[in-house]
């Protein structure tokens, strides 16, 4: 890669005064440049970890403050992610100027589309008989190499052309390739392979019309912004094009992103076309019950919020308050005095696409590690926040030399509604119990269905899926199936799907694909179960408290594996605690509402209470030599009738309870702080109350017991088998 040094000494550019080049690279675009990005053995890319670092002022700005480590303030504003020796005052005046230079940017108006392309019907139908051609052609070589048998023969040769039809047709058709290059359940590999080019290699624009681009909206020259300049992009995307330079003032490399000229004229009459195609399918095709219409408009929301790269940037400081507090995680830095609706400047670091994986194993690290940590990072995302990236395709998570996951590109971002993230866990939950009639239930906090839909139809639709889905275990269910499985159902009954829910599925579909690189049987929801048990065991929200009751309790009876089982797989999860693991469960025990709670609780502390102490008993009596236990009485040395399935069962019950106290101590955080929950709770006087309940409940069980020993036949009289 060549770079133009910025110097007086340097040679003028033609047709740009302002820059100066040397050591000018012959390389030109196309084919070219694809070829030079295949050569670099690590891709280049847009972020690195914020370091010591200073900027000059943009035009206008009086303030000379050096810019070191950019430090996290978790508990203050989006903003409030500023360098060091900075003051947030300077860091929000610098981005308030970023906005002002906004101020045009476009937003995605539906009205405002029709109004300008209605009036254009020759335009629109160049473009409509461009799209049909370029698609309906490679349709037929489709149906033509079938017949004839060459499907196999012509796979990469159809690849390419696909790839070289979705670059031709523009942006909008390079998202949808972006999308199909990570789905390998639903691609072949060649087209896989092909269709990647499209994440970050795709034809460039004349770099005299970039770094004009940059003059322009900065309102500075370059030369006295870098002091070098990549001659040529390090990357081109859908919407833009990257380059990596060097900052005059300070010596950081920074990587600068400029967008296509013309690109909200092309996605603008696209956006046209397919939602008129969105109209005709709400009102002929009747299988789709989903608004079309409205997911095509929130799509192109979310497009047109990318064209606005001061919104990319404060969604970028947005996403690393949120998140990078993981040390796994990487997220850039903004520079906001060299950012503006069409620039946008950022930190630079080394990294591996993370479908690389040759390349990345070949650094010892493992494809399989950064995608859990994507996962991971995406589950919080979506379930604990609700901010989430919404386009993690390959060419937007990269793998560091240091073994990190760098997110990049924030420009398509959402969010899940607070009700729906705990809907999205209960869920979960419901579909573990197989309880069909709660699942149907929480398609009106998802909001699926409207309040006045009946469910009742829906139950036996989600039982005939689940039930056959679930022979396997939960962490088998590979979650294509669950998607493909839920939309058979969705397209026989009124659903409507909302469209942070399609951006989920496009999120979680995503990573599950670029696991499936490394590992055909990786399971999405095998990775993720550690995280929603972490969430069930620890949050105090009611309705997850709720939910973490139903799972536990059936039919009156505490399900002692099920708590096992949670336990074991949150210690997975490195945030778990065992100490919050206690609180939720037993606030609600002294709850005045908990009543029924107590009852159950009450129960099984008794059966667990006699299941210790006649457990201790027999260990007891068998830790005795065999000629003192003729001396003992009845020779059983409990002195209590039970039938050995009895006492099998009151050993299991013990040996899990304990295995369940193991697994709390052997927390990674556990220290004597512990139990201090549980002494609140006995200091509370419905604690005393229900301690009082629960000495008489086992009392009576003994009593009843001993009364058994004393009215009971000598002749029955039967020594456990131990």
């Amino acid at each position: 890669m060549s770079t133009v040094t910025l110097s007086p000494a340097s040679t003028t550019a033609p047709g740009n005064p302002s820059v100066f080049y040397r050591n000018k690279s012959t390389t030109t675009a196309g084919s070219k440049c694809r070829t030079r990005f295949r050569s670099k053995p690590i891709f280049a890319a847009l972020v690195e970890e914020a370091r010591p670092r200073s900027l000059p002022p943009a035009r206008g700005n009086n303030n000379n403050n050096n810019i070191n480590g950019a430090v996290p303030e978790l508990n203050s504003g989006v903003s409030s992610i500023v360098p060091a020796s900075r003051n947030r005052a300077d860091d929000i005046q610098a981005e308030s100027k970023a906005l002002a230079r906004a101020v045009n940017a476009s937003v995605y108006s539906p009205e405002l589309i029709k109004l300008k392309y209605a009036s254009r019907p020759f335009k629109v139908l160049r473009r409509t008989l461009q799209i049909l051609v370029g698609l309906g052609s490679f349709g037929v070589k489709l149906w033509v190499d079938q017949l004839q048998g060459q499907l196999e023969q012509n796979r990469r040769a159809r690849a390419v052309e696909l790839r070289e039809t979705f670059t031709r047709l523009g942006p909008t058709f390079v998202k949808i390739g972006q999308g199909l290059s990570t789905r390998p359940d639903l691609c072949p590999p060649e087209f896989l392979e092909e269709l990647s080019e499209l994440q970050d290699a795709l034809p460039t624009f004349p770099d005299a019309e970039a770094f004009a681009c940059i003059e322009k909206e900065l309102g500075l020259s370059l030369d006295s912004i870098y002091s070098s300049i990549s001659s040529s992009p390090i990357a081109a995307a859908s919407l833009g094009q990257v380059y990596k330079a060097q900052l005059k003032y300070s010596g950081q490399f920074v990587a600068v992103k400029v967008q296509r000229p013309g690109i909200e004229e092309a996605i603008g009459l696209d956006f046209y076309l397919i939602r008129g195609l969105g109209f005709l399918i709400n009102k002929y095709v009747d299988f789709i019950s989903s608004d079309v219409v409205a997911l095509i408009d929130e799509f192109a929301r979310r497009v047109y919020q990318e064209l606005n790269y001061v919104q990319e940037g404060q969604n970028a400081r947005r996403f690393k308050k949120l998140y990078a507090d993981k040390e796994e995680v990487l997220v850039p830095d903004i520079y906001w005095d060299y950012t503006s609706g069409k620039v946008l400047t950022m930190d630079w670091v080394d990294g591996v696409k993370l479908n690389e994986q040759a390349i990345i194993e070949g650094q010892g690290l493992k494809v399989l590690d950064l995608v859990n940590t994507g996962i991971q990072c995406s589950l919080r995302q979506l379930l604990e926040y609700g901010y989430f990236h919404a386009d993690p395709h390959p060419g937007n998570l990269l793998a560091t030399p240091e073994g990190k996951l760098a997110f990049l590109d924030f420009g398509m971002m959402s969010e899940t509604p607070e009700e729906a993230r705990f809907a999205i866990i209960g869920h979960v939950v419901h579909m573990v119990n197989r309880d069909y009639e709660a699942m149907a239930r929480d398609y009106y906090a998802l909001d699926f269905l409207a309040p006045e839909v009946d469910v009742t139809p829906i139950v036996p639709a989600l039982r005939n899926f689940f039930d056959d889905a679930l022979n396997s275990t939960v962490s088998e269910l590979n979650f294509k199936t669950i998607v493909d499985g839920l939309g058979a159902v969705l397209y026989q009954y009124p659903f409507n799907v909302p469209a942070y829910y399609a951006l989920i599925l496009r999120s979680l579909t995503v990573l599950e694909g670029l696991a499936l690189y490394a590992d055909p049987n990786f399971k999405v929801l095998a990775a993720s179960y550690p995280y929603f048990a972490k969430r069930l065991l620890t949050d105090p929200n009611p309705y997850l408290r709720d939910a973490l009751i139903e799972l536990l309790f059936k039919d009156g009876k505490f399900r002692w594996n099920r708590l096992e089982n949670l336990l074991v797989q949150g210690k997975q999860d490195r945030d778990f605690s065992a100490k919050e693991a206690l609180q939720p469960v037993l606030k609600l025990l002294l709850d005045p509402e908990g009543e029924e709670l107590r009852s159950l609780v009450i129960k099984e502390a008794i059966r667990v209470t006699e299941a210790i102490t006649i457990g201790t008993m027999i260990d007891a009596y068998n830790s005795i030599p065999d000629p003192l236990k003729s001396f003992l009485p009845n020779g059983n040395g409990i002195g209590i009738p039970m039938t050995d399935a009895e006492i099998e069962s009151m050993m299991e019950l013990r040996a899990q309870v304990l295995r369940i106290w193991g697994l709390l101590r052997s927390s990674d955080n556990i220290d004597p702080a512990i139990l201090q929950p549980i002494l609140q709770v006995l200091q509370e006087p419905e604690a005393r109350n229900l301690g009082g309940r629960v000495f008489g409940g086992i009392t009576q069980r003994l009593a009843a017991r001993m009364l058994q020993q004393v009215l009971r036949s000598p002749t029955t009289a039967r020594a456990p088998s131990v």
